[in-house]
């Protein structure tokens, strides 16, 4: 796990995003839930680390399994509309 700082910030960035989906992490970090929990402890203070556990534990829209609406997914009326499927 020897990310440059610019990609472990935006994996602490969607770890905290409610729906965000660890799949998505791993998907494009290729980093599994257990690899993402490993990083945030290593990463966060011990108290942010303790909020967010309890914060996603649990969490449906961060588990694809525990999802109810397995198609839909959430857009921001704010949101820019981006053609394509980019990965940044």
């Amino acid at each position: 796990m020897n990310f440059n700082e610019r990609d472990t910030d935006r994996i602490i960035e969607m770890a905290w995003e409610d729906r965000t989906p660890f799949d998505a992490i791993e998907f494009q970090f290729g980093l599994s839930e257990k690899e993402v929990i490993t990083l945030m402890r290593k990463e966060l203070k011990p108290s942010s680390f303790r909020r967010w556990r309890r914060r996603v534990t649990g969490r449906n829209t961060k588990h694809k399994k525990l999802r109810r609406n397995k198609g839909l997914r959430f857009k921001s009326s704010r949101q820019k509309h981006i053609s394509g499927n980019k990965i940044t």
